[in-house]
C-alpha cells in the first residue's frame, strides 16, 4: 500500500527538472554521494525502458548531454575550477572553446567565453515518470490511497505495528517514510528517530519555444546554478531559485527576476517566448545534503527521503537499495554513508 497526502507524484516530484547530472552536479565535500549517483545514472535507461514497458508511459528520456556554460572571463575561471575538480574524480568531461559550444548550441550568446560538455549527463521528463509509475503500481497490484495523509506510524516494544490514517489503523511490520520534505510531520516516531529533513524553496517556470525549432536542443547550466531543460513538447524549463524560506508556496517577483534575467544572458532570444507556467516546489534538504536511505533505528521502519536536488537522479538507486534492505536486511556498501542512523541517537530503555 502506498500512501499520500496529495494526489501521487504531485510533490517535489512533479517540481523537478528530471535532470541525471552526475557529473555536472558534483562539488567539493560530495566526493561520498557520487558512487551514488553514478550508479543510479547506470541504472537509468535500463530502469526507464522497464518502466516504458510495464506501464505503457514514454518517460522521454533525452541524451543529448549537459552543457555548463561561462558566459564571461570570470565565469570561465570558475567554469574551468570546476571542471578541474570533476575530472579529477575521473568524470568524462570535454573542455569546449566558445566556436564549439555554439556549434552545438547556436542560440547561446554571442562571445561566450568558454563551456564544459557532460556526455553522460542526461534528462528524463519527470511528470511524465511520475505517471509511468502510477501506471506500473496500477499494474502491480499496489494499492495506492491518494488524498489520505499518514497520521501516525504506529509503533510497540520498539518496533512497527501499522499506520493510522483517516481510513483508520493499518497493520503491517515494515513501513517506508519516504514523504520529502513533509517526513517530520509524519506522527508516532520519536524525535531522536525523525529525519532532520526540511523544506528547500524552488521557484521555477517554462517557456514555450517552436516544438519543430527549439532554441535549446542540450540541458544548460547557467553561472548562476540556474539551468535550462528543453522537453520534447517544445517546453523549456527554467529553474530554480534555492531558498530557505519553509514551505512559502509564493511567487516572487524576484525570484522570477532571478531566473529569467539568467537565462536571457545566455539565450537571449528566450525573450520573445511566452511564459507558460510557473510554479514552486520543496526539495526535501538534510543536514548534510545528502539522502537518508535505510533502517531508522526503529525496527521495522525504512527511510528514504533527503534527497534535495538529486531525487529524480537517485530514484532507480534508492528503489534498488530501500527493496534489497527490506527484503534482505543490509544494506549495499556505498549506501552505508547514507543511513539515516548517523544523524540518531540512540533512545534510553526508559524512553522506548
Amino acid at each position: 500500500m502506498v500512501y499520500d497526502r496529495g494526489e501521487a507524484g504531485r510533490g517535489a516530484s512533479w517540481a523537478a527538472a528530471g535532470m541525471l547530472a552526475a557529473a555536472i552536479e558534483t562539488e567539493p565535500g560530495e566526493e561520498p554521494l557520487l558512487p551514488l549517483t553514478l550508479e543510479s545514472q547506470r541504472l537509468w535507461p535500463d530502469f526507464a525502458r522497464e518502466l516504458e514497458a510495464v506501464s505503457g508511459i514514454s518517460v522521454e528520456y533525452r541524451d543529448e548531454g549537459t552543457l555548463n556554460v561561462a558566459l564571461n572571463r570570470d565565469d570561465a575561471e570558475t567554469l574551468r575550477h570546476s571542471y578541474e575538480f570533476q575530472k579529477g574524480l575521473g568524470l568524462d568531461l570535454e573542455w569546449l572553446n566558445a566556436t564549439e559550444a555554439r556549434r552545438r548550441e547556436p542560440h547561446l550568446k554571442p562571445g561566450i567565453a568558454a563551456a564544459v560538455l557532460s556526455r553522460n549527463d542526461h534528462q528524463v521528463e519527470n511528470r511524465c515518470l511520475a505517471r509511468a509509475l502510477i501506471a506500473a503500481c496500477s499494474a502491480a497490484k499496489v494499492e495506492l490511497h491518494e488524498h489520505c495523509p499518514v497520521k501516525e506510524v504506529v509503533t510497540a516494544g520498539g518496533g512497527v505495528r501499522g499506520v493510522e490514517t483517516e481510513r483508520g489503523r493499518e497493520e503491517a511490520d515494515t513501513v517506508v517514510l519516504a514523504a520529502g520534505a513533509w517526513s517530520r510531520e509524519v506522527g508516532g516516531i520519536p524525535a531522536p528517530y525523525l529525519p532532520p529533513v526540511r523544506p528547500i524553496k524552488g521557484q521555477m517556470l517554462a517557456l514555450q519555444m517552436d516544438k519543430a525549432a527549439p532554441l535549446i536542443r542540450h540541458v544548460v547550466w547557467l553561472p548562476n546554478g540556474g539551468y535550462l531543460v528543453p522537453r520534447n513538447d517544445g517546453r523549456l524549463i527554467v529553474g530554480g531559485t534555492v531558498e530557505e524560506r519553509g514551505f512559502d508556496t509564493s511567487i516572487t517577483a524576484g525570484g522570477l527576476l532571478t531566473l529569467i534575467e539568467a537565462a536571457w544572458r545566455a539565450v537571449p532570444a528566450i525573450e520573445e517566448l511566452p511564459i507558460v507556467e510557473t510554479w514552486v516546489g520543496f526539495r526535501p534538504g538534510s543536514r548534510d545534503d545528502a539522502p537518508m536511505l535505510g533502517p531508522s533505528g526503529i525496527d521495522g521502519l525504512v527511510i528514504a527521503t533527503g534527497h534535495h536536488r538529486n531525487g529524480i537522479l537517485l530514484t532507480p538507486v534508492s528503489a534498488a537499495i530501500v527493496s534489497d534492505y527490506i527484503q534482505g536486511g543490509r544494506l549495499p556498501e556505498m549506501a552505508g554513508p547514507f543511513a539515516p542512523q548517523r544523524f540518531t541517537k540512540p533512545l534510553s530503555a526508559a524512553a522506548q
